[in-house]
């Protein structure tokens, strides 16, 4: 019997796990379950210690994380730091001393550094600082890695991770100042078409970015529990000719949401990182028939839930 325990389970990434199980068909084998905070706090080692003791999984997908936008990021440093470091601590100290098999933990493009060539791709990882804007997270997030080569050399549970791009989808963090930067824009320009205001996008839009969907992002991590041995980190993201800007990605949500208002830049506000183009050439090699949804289908299918489900969307 397999027991996979998804940490952070209930939210952007979590949910679109569940989808792909469901799409993929369940294994009656296969028990799924998904930890929100309410279950316990992670920060704290004994609290963690006690979800294990109480689920006993043989897989863990290590989700649950303190995120947040470029804004709140500069904001908060230490407790992004602190927060995560804790939390990546507590579940991969429990994930060995359970005896999982398998740990995979969720990382971010922000974690390489700011000054590099580009494409990224899974080597360059610890080849300099992150950019100053997010580095409380972003080092905690890169100490994921250090943990798992260190676990690796003296545990027989197998630590690896993914990282992967910009993630959109249903159950969304749409917040302005909280959530990242497609939730966001889609809930300004929602109160912009319900206020009969600008639609005022931060920054000057020409940062670049490649989104990927959390429904595909969640049929990824099902393949990588199955298929993806390497401890060493690996990419999960659309090509690189997939790369749109901020102003691009303000305009699909304009046509998707029919604003008929301007659409402005401020740009007295941060652009944060201009770009981090990173390669999928090594998951493709390894997943050649995978097919990501196009970005204006999931945008469209993004819109559409957040529209349909004011009662329950985080904004």
């Amino acid at each position: 019997m397999r027991v996979v325990l998804v940490t952070g389970g209930t939210g952007l990434v979590g949910k679109g796990i569940e989808a792909a199980v469901q799409k993929l068909g369940p294994k009656p084998e296969d028990t799924w379950i998904y930890l929100s905070s309410k279950d316990g706090d992670l920060r704290d080692y004994e609290q963690t210690r006690k979800i294990f003791e109480k689920h006993q999984p043989n897989y863990v997908i290590h989700l649950a994380a303190m995120v947040g936008g470029l804004f709140k990021n500069m904001k908060y440093k230490l407790k992004f730091f602190l927060d995560n470091e804790h939390m990546n601590e507590n579940v991969l100290r429990c994930g060995h001393e359970f005896k999982c098999i398998k740990v995979i933990s969720c990382l971010s493009t922000c974690i390489f550094p700011d000054k590099t060539s580009y494409p990224l791709d899974e080597t360059m990882v610890h080849n300099g600082p992150p950019h100053p804007s997010n580095e409380g997270y972003a080092i905690a997030k890169r100490n994921i890695d250090v943990l798992n080569k260190c676990y690796n050399e003296i545990s027989t549970t197998k630590f690896t991770s993914v990282i992967p791009t910009n993630i959109f989808g249903p159950y969304d963090n749409f917040n302005v100042e909280d959530g990242h930067v497609l939730p966001g824009l889609i809930f300004k320009c929602y109160n912009a078409m319900k206020n009969n205001t600008d639609f005022t996008v931060w920054g000057s839009g020409s940062p670049l970015r490649q989104f990927i969907y959390s429904r595909d992002m969640g049929a990824l991590l099902v393949w990588t529990l199955e298929h993806y041995e390497d401890a060493n980190p690996l990419i999960l993201s659309v090509g690189e000719e997939d790369e749109i800007s901020i102003a691009d990605a303000a305009k699909s949500i304009v046509e998707t949401m029919g604003f008929k208002g301007n659409l402005v830049f401020d740009t007295s506000k941060a652009d944060g990182q201009y770009k981090k183009t990173a390669s999928n050439a090594k998951l493709m090699k390894l997943n050649p028939d995978f097919k990501f949804t196009p970005f204006k289908e999931a945008l469209k299918e993004t819109v559409d839930w957040f529209l349909n489900n004011q009662d329950i969307v985080r904004k």
